[in-house]
């Protein structure tokens, strides 16, 4: 089982990065998949999940109708549409899978987590 994330970088505030998670070595159709970020200093905090088959997506409050996570299930891969950046965006980015049918941002729920990408905005 892998989950490789990438897309992450420097962008100004205000600017737009997607970033992708490719798995491998499972069933895809069968977990849903949430994307987490950490910052220095502070918890793993839960960003966006997207379920299986037609379960449909969430999102935390703080990035509601800025961020959009997507699938594609031919291509193993899931996405975040990150528009709008603010500095307190800043944060290394992990995608996680799950076999929960419902969205949970306790990171217990997760079995299986890529190494991070690095997202940072700044001026």
């Amino acid at each position: 089982v892998a989950l490789v994330e990438s897309g992450g970088g420097l962008v100004q505030p205000g600017g737009s990065l997607r970033l992708s998670c490719v798995v491998s070595g499972f069933t895809f159709d069968d977990y849903g998949i949430g994307w987490f970020r950490q910052a220095p200093g502070k918890e793993r905090q839960g960003v966006s999940w997207i379920g299986r088959g037609e379960m449909g997506t969430y999102y935390t409050e703080s990035v509601k109708g800025r961020f959009t996570i997507s699938r594609d299930n031919a291509k193993n891969t899931v996405y975040l549409q990150m528009n709008i950046l603010k500095p307190e965006d800043t944060a290394v980015y992990y995608c996680a899978r799950t076999s929960r049918w419902w969205y949970s941002w306790d990171p217990s729920n997760y079995d299986f987590w890529g190494q991070g990408t690095q997202v940072t905005v700044s001026s």
